[in-house]
């Protein structure tokens, strides 16, 4: 009887081990920083402990493209604010062509009758 085990019948799936490039690191640590760790860990399919493994080899200068120390982007609160804004007017449009489109689609379901 054989030792290995088949891949199909191993309930635990083996994650391959990766290897992330110094752009992908800083761009990481960007996305962490503008909208959070558990959100970046997720977009990225990347484990919390990375992020923020990077993000400490960021802040010591230890993590670098090409010639120049990456420094991790920040946003202050007035950034916060304007993006706020932004956010709720585009929310405010959405909401407004959603309306229009029920409205449309109940027109056209009474028309066909």
């Amino acid at each position: 009887m054989s030792t290995k085990m088949n891949p199909k019948m191993n309930p635990k799936k083996q994650i391959p081990s990766r290897r992330y490039t110094d752009e992908f690191k800083v761009e990481a640590v960007r996305l962490m920083d503008a909208v959070g760790v558990t959100q970046a860990s997720r977009r990225l399919s990347t484990a919390q402990a990375n992020l923020y493994k990077w993000r400490d080899k960021a802040q010591a200068g230890e993590l670098s493209l090409g010639n120049a120390n990456v420094v991790p982007l920040r946003s202050g609160p007035n950034d916060l604010a304007a993006e706020n804004d932004r956010l709720r007017r585009e929310l405010a449009n959405t909401k407004l062509d959603l309306e229009i489109v029920k409205k449309a689609a109940a027109f056209f379901a009474s028309q066909s009758r």
